[in-house]
């Protein structure tokens, strides 16, 4: 073996890493997964167990309880050890598959996926934990460039998953299945970290601004299921102060989730976030949605709703590898351009969901994860840049972070407007005909916003 081969993928081969690459494989594997999986088997699990109501919160539940996690994974290593924390994050995600597969009503599956998410996001925390901490630091390329390569594959395998079981009408063995692999994962967990903490400690949990942020997107979701107009307008209201709330909160916090400047919006920071809040919360409606209206209006199997979601994930690889080569002249083109994307995306579904021609739709979901494929990377660069030394980490970190904040928020608007919709009482096919315009129409503006924010974050005011 030559000593080129010895320090790349020919070391990470050897028998006492190749297990531990394994393991960090799986966990990501078990978050990556469920997004796609969850879209297409959702019909079919509203159609078992009822919930058209509360469709939305199974997506914003399993984002806000990852949101949670993420942000206390490193304490938790701290507190309990590597090997105990990553075990117990599987156990929880177990627990929630279990929930989730054996639930009669709609209630007791929220409160699986709410658990799913809890571990999930522990698990994913806990594997990057583990990928500094296992792995020697010239082997650190190499897996996260092997995790990119396994939320890829969740892209494609994840909708075929979800459609073989919807399609046998055994949608709860989709949730078995994961739970059998949470298992295997936290008994490979055992064997396989050492129990050593971590040396390098955090700060404290940021409380108070996940307090602000889960009230947030709870009122937000809670609007759309209350009967009284009035009421539903001041919940609504209440998640838009208390998300802005959150923001200034951690602008002043001693462990602040974001920089300091992210809550100005005339600087890079701030306009780099909410470029990404506003881009994932115009997005997140097509995945929460897609499957059940594709099937409902144009009888598409599960299997085949599935893929055509996964557009949307293949289009952000596809491109996201086309431009990874460009330099940073290009910076200010492909913010733009891909703010761009995801408006005539958005746009486009607003206008074809209902009615077609499905080709259309397709189209849509490419540009839609184009767009993302397009800016990520120099959006996270122009942030990373804009902020102190001190400051890089935790802005790279809460890159992701917004984007689930961005994710959940989106969601439980959707939910507001589809049950506005008449979307609760079931989704038939004149129904979804009927409401899939405004439902991805009254994203326009967001996505619109996104736009603005490009703009805004190009500016030469930032070089």
């Amino acid at each position: 073996m030559s000593a080129s081969e010895n320090s790349g993928w020919g070391q990470l081969m050897e028998k006492t890493l190749l297990a531990r690459f394994a393991l960090i494989c799986l966990g990501i594997w078990l978050n990556a997964a469920d997004s796609l999986m969850t879209a297409t088997i959702m019909p079919s699990v509203a159609a078992d167990i009822g919930g058209y109501t509360y469709f939305a919160w199974t997506i914003a539940g399993f984002i806000l309880g990852a949101i949670l996690a993420g942000a206390s994974a490193g304490q938790i290593s701290l507190r309990i050890g590597l090997r105990s924390s990553t075990v117990l994050a599987a156990l929880v995600y177990v627990v929630g598959c279990i929930i989730s597969a054996a639930a009669g009503d709609i209630a007791l599956f929220l409160i699986g996926r709410v658990l799913q998410g809890v571990g999930a996001g522990w698990v994913v925390g806990l594997c990057y934990v583990a990928i500094g901490t296992v792995f020697p630091e010239n082997l650190w390329p190499r897996v996260l460039a092997a995790v990119s390569g396994v939320w890829g594959g969740a892209t494609l395998l994840s909708p075929l998953i979800g459609g073989i079981f919807a399609e046998a009408g055994l949608w709860r063995w989709a949730f078995w299945f994961f739970a059998a692999q949470g298992a295997g994962f936290a008994v490979a967990a055992w064997f396989l970290l050492s129990p050593v903490r971590p040396k390098d400690e955090s700060g404290a949990l940021p409380l108070a601004q996940l307090a602000l942020l889960t009230l947030g997107i709870v009122a937000i979701a809670l609007a759309g299921i209350v009967i009284n107009v009035w009421v539903a307008l001041v919940l609504g209201l209440a998640g838009l102060i208390l998300m802005v709330a959150f923001l200034h909160v951690d602008g002043s916090a001693r462990a602040p989730l974001l920089p300091r400047s992210s809550r100005n919006f005339m600087t890079a920071a701030g306009s780099g976030y909410a470029m990404i809040f506003a881009m994932s919360a115009a997005a997140i409606a097509f995945s929460v949605y897609g499957a059940a209206i594709l099937q409902a209006v144009f009888g598409s199997s599960p299997l085949t709703a599935g893929y055509i979601l996964a557009i949307e994930s293949m289009g952000w690889t596809v491109t996201a590898l086309a431009v990874s080569g460009l330099g940073v002249r290009w910076e200010s083109v492909m913010l733009k351009g891909g703010a761009l994307s995801v408006l005539v995306a958005s746009v486009l579904l607003s206008l074809t969901m209902g009615a077609g021609p499905l080709v259309m739709i397709c189209v849509a979901a490419a540009f839609l994860g184009g767009g993302f494929g397009l800016a990520w990377s120099f959006i996270t660069r122009r942030i990373i840049m804009s902020v102190p030394d001190d400051e890089r980490a935790l802005a790279s970190a809460a890159v992701p972070t917004m984007q689930m904040i961005g994710y959940a928020t989106g969601s439980a608007g959707a939910g507001v407007i589809a049950n506005f919709l008449g979307f609760a009482e079931g989704i038939d096919a004149p129904t979804a005909a009927s409401g899939a315009f405004w439902l991805f129409a009254a994203f326009v503006p967001v996505a619109f916003c996104g736009v603005l924010a490009a703009w805004r974050l190009s500016s030469r005011a930032f070089d």
